[in-house]
């Protein structure tokens, strides 16, 4: 198979979705691997690593999409790269499609077969694929809203961790799964007085076992979410439905009674968002400022970290695209039931229910999309 791996086009976007070594395994099997120059300079990994994995180094994009059977990717592609896809190609990579409609019109228009990342899942329920980027963004939810919280980024001026003799900031973490898990953990070793959240017993049950006395773990009732929540200084958004929508759990006329120089990191953003009041935000303006509320919405955090991000990312995604590269598609899925729940649209149509629910389209699902 031909594998293409085109550079990141998207704001401050610097993981790339093959790293030499994966190159060098996909080529050891057989298939050729075309790079676009400079994909992965801005993490050290220079063209001339690339080629001595074997890949092949090509001047641009337009090469790169027409050079391939597969593209491989980290974010989700820009209008400009979905116009380069071509009926049949596939594409491999993070799409959040469910609140991104012009995006899978996209997608469905262009005839490719799109395939998210975020989709898979495993023998244990998990998303492998979804896993490596929620721990980078869960630690770095912390750091960014430490960072936030100071006076001069329109926080309240307060040090997370306090000082002797002063108190420490309150923190709420909303979900309690690898996002909420990983942010517990960050803050928690800042000194911060942490509290989470979660509709599942089970995951709080984990969560007391993994932390005690440290973590104070609670169930998620409206009442006690709002509670918290108003005398929050940083409030973590950590809610995850699988391929869904986020659900909107802290309304404006919550956000609007909230203390003054308080900070929201809305970690679900890709998925829509878990506040009323968030928008996506890039890198390069990360925050802005409701009801005296600073928000931090950055859709791509991990890629702020891109080098540890990347590596991350490849260690759990190479087994899947070398299933897609040795087997082809169909044989692939056919293989690999986890895999299956990964493909979001083929030949025109939407085959992950949650996407066509958000966004009213036909659903249909794999099996018969691929008369398996």
């Amino acid at each position: 198979m031909r594998i293409g791996l085109p550079k990141e086009i998207k704001n401050h976007e610097y993981r790339v979705g093959l790293v030499p070594s994966s190159v060098n395994e996909l080529v050891a099997h057989g298939h050729e691997v075309a790079v676009e120059t400079h994909a992965g300079y801005d993490i050290g990994l220079n063209d001339d690593h690339y080629q001595a994995a074997g890949a092949n180094i090509l001047p641009g994009p337009e090469e790169v999409f027409s050079f391939a059977d597969m593209i491989i990717k980290v974010k989700e592609p820009q209008p400009v790269e979905i116009s380069r896809l071509r009926p049949g190609q596939i594409l491999f990579t993070y799409l959040h499609l469910a609140p991104d409609l012009e995006q899978t019109r996209g997608l469905i228009n262009s005839g490719c077969t799109a395939i998210a990342y975020e989709t898979v899942t495993d023998a244990y329920c998990h998303l492998p694929l979804l896993v490596p980027m929620s721990e980078v963004a869960g630690r770095m939810s912390i750091h960014a809203g430490a960072h936030c919280l100071e006076k001069a980024q329109g926080g309240n001026g307060m040090l997370l961790g306090g000082v002797p003799g002063v108190p420490a900031a309150n923190v709420v973490i909303l979900g309690g799964g690898v996002v909420g898990a990983n942010a517990a953990r960050m803050a928690i070793g800042l000194q911060a007085k942490v509290s989470i959240f979660d509709v599942s017993l089970y995951k709080l049950y984990k969560l007391d076992m993994n932390f005690g006395s440290t973590l104070n773990t609670i169930f998620a009732t409206r009442d006690a979410v709002e509670e918290y929540v108003l005398n929050a200084d940083l409030v973590i958004g950590a809610v995850l439905v699988t391929g869904a929508t986020a659900p909107k759990l802290i309304t404006r006329k919550i956000v609007s009674q909230m203390k003054r120089g308080s900070v929201l990191v809305d970690v679900a953003i890709d998925q829509g968002g878990c506040f009323e009041t968030s928008r996506p935000t890039t890198h390069a303006n990360p925050t802005y400022v409701i009801e005296d509320v600073v928000h931090y919405c950055v859709a791509n955090m991990p890629g702020a970290v891109a080098r540890t991000s990347t590596f991350a990312l490849n260690n759990a995604t190479l087994p899947f695209t070398l299933a897609l590269a040795n087997k082809g598609l169909r044989q692939a899925m056919l293989d690999n039931e986890y895999l299956r729940k990964g493909l979001n649209i083929y030949k025109r149509q939407v085959t992950y229910k949650a996407v066509a629910e958000a966004h009213g389209l036909a659903f249909t699902p794999v099996e018969e999309a691929l008369q398996l």
